[in-house]
């Protein structure tokens, strides 16, 4: 039995006449019923009345066109299946992590987890969170590691997705100090000058909290963003720079803060608590993967 008879069939079964049938199939009419004949033969008895005009599937072509289908969808499962069983021995660990994750908590945290997991090899795919979410719903990696709020949602917060919170951080409002170790630029409702602002890019992550949890309310603050990115690390630079205010990742800037490269711009009325969460798919396979996530679970 050849695979293509049961497409063959199942084309038939819908349209009811050999001609759009083999058109739909790119095979001329002549050839496409040969074939339909050689599954009749095969299963060995008719499927189809060609009495009648549209055709019509006998009653045993319509038990089979129920199996034809079952296998049709059976067949096209076959390389996820495959692949999914390759994975359970897959010893490389596929990991997606947004950037500002990726320069300072993702190592510490790496190391805090091989105390009690021995990994072998990981793959660190980092990115902007809307990519890091594709490369996950597309099944490229095991994991992804990003930042989170109650409020910003993601799409990785659907059902078919497991959450671990495995850090804490902050968003937190720096700006370069002046000669008095002040912040260079400040917010206030009374200030007669908008506040120079670095903000994030629709594709930012953080961005995406950020405009959540105090984007209107900054509206009542006279500001003026002066530039953006999608990279918490480049608005770092320019807050370094003195460009203006920037909103960072406690996590990112700890060393900034700590030599007064940076200093925060506010009492902490501004700041944005944030969950770090690793993300998983519900039905993820895999010895390596599995044993990670345990060990990640174990150690929060």
């Amino acid at each position: 039995m050849n695979f293509i008879w049961l497409e063959d069939f199942l084309a038939l079964a819908q349209t009811g006449h050999f001609s759009r049938a083999a058109e739909d199939r790119c095979s001329s009419q002549p050839a496409f019923s040969r074939r339909i004949r050689s599954l009749e033969e095969w299963v060995g008895t008719d499927l189809v009345d060609r009495s009648s005009q549209p055709a019509r599937l006998t009653a045993a072509g319509e038990w089979f066109k129920g199996v034809a289908e079952n296998l049709v969808d059976q067949i096209a499962r076959l390389p996820d299946e495959a692949k999914q069983v390759a994975e359970t021995q897959a010893v490389t660990l596929r990991m997606a992590s947004t950037h500002g994750l990726s320069f300072v908590f993702l190592p510490r945290w790496l190391r805090q987890i091989e105390s009690s997991f021995a990994m072998e090899r990981v793959e660190l795919l980092s990115d902007v969170l809307s990519r890091c979410e594709v490369l996950m719903q597309q099944g490229k990696v095991h994991f992804v590691l990003t930042h989170a709020h109650p409020l910003a949602p993601s799409p990785l917060d659907a059902e078919h997705y497991s959450a671990l919170k495995i850090g804490s951080d902050e968003l937190i409002v720096v700006s370069r100090p002046n000669d008095r170790g002040r912040p260079l630029h400040v917010l206030g409702a009374e200030k007669k000058t908008p506040t120079s602002v670095l903000g994030y890019t629709d594709a930012s992550g953080l961005g995406r909290i950020f405009d959540a949890v105090l984007g209107k309310r900054l509206k009542a603050v006279p500001t003026q963003v002066v530039f953006k990115a999608h990279l918490a690390s480049v608005l770092r630079t320019m807050a370094l720079d003195g460009r203006g205010l920037a909103w960072l990742p406690r996590t990112l800037v700890e060393e900034d803060l700590g030599a007064n490269r940076l200093v925060s711009a506010s009492q902490g009325e501004w700041n944005v608590p944030l969950d770090i969460r690793l993300y998983r798919e519900k039905n993820m396979t895999g010895q390596a993967p599995l044993a990670l996530w345990s060990a990640a679970a174990g150690e929060h």
